[in-house]
């Protein structure tokens, strides 16, 4: 079962955000599908003929975005796209906030890295294939 069928991420510049959700989405293999003044697109919209995709919002929104255990995480295909967005991410302007690697008081394969974007929302990219 698929739970989610898309996300919203708010951040106070696109300028800022578009670099980085441009970066680590790429290396997820997930498509812009618009660049718009105040929100970015990321995947794909289900519709009737595909009710399993899924997409990120990327919305302008002035709010504060404060310390807390928020996050959103993407699905990666391999360890090395988990790799490839942690690299990518701190190359456009995000922060780590976990190096990639296993994770096993999750699962036995849980590989993931977990990066804060440039204005500090907490993201995640997983591979749950084991090696």
């Amino acid at each position: 079962m698929q739970l989610l069928d898309h996300v919203s991420i708010g951040v106070p510049d696109l300028d800022i955000a578009r670099r980085f959700y441009d970066a680590i989405m790429s290396t997820l293999g997930a498509a812009k599908v618009y660049d718009l003044p105040h929100a970015l697109g990321y995947g794909e919209r289900c519709t009737a003929q595909d009710p399993a995709s899924t997409y990120l919002a990327v919305y302008l929104d002035q709010s504060v975005i404060g310390e807390n255990k928020r996050h959103w995480c993407f699905k990666a295909a391999s360890r090395a796209q988990v790799d490839a967005f942690h690299a990518a991410g701190l190359a456009a302007g995000g922060r780590s906030d976990g190096a990639p690697g296993l994770r096993s008081d999750y699962h036995p394969g849980y590989y993931a890295a977990f990066l804060l974007d440039p204005v500090g929302n907490r993201v995640e990219a997983v591979c749950h294939v084991i090696a």
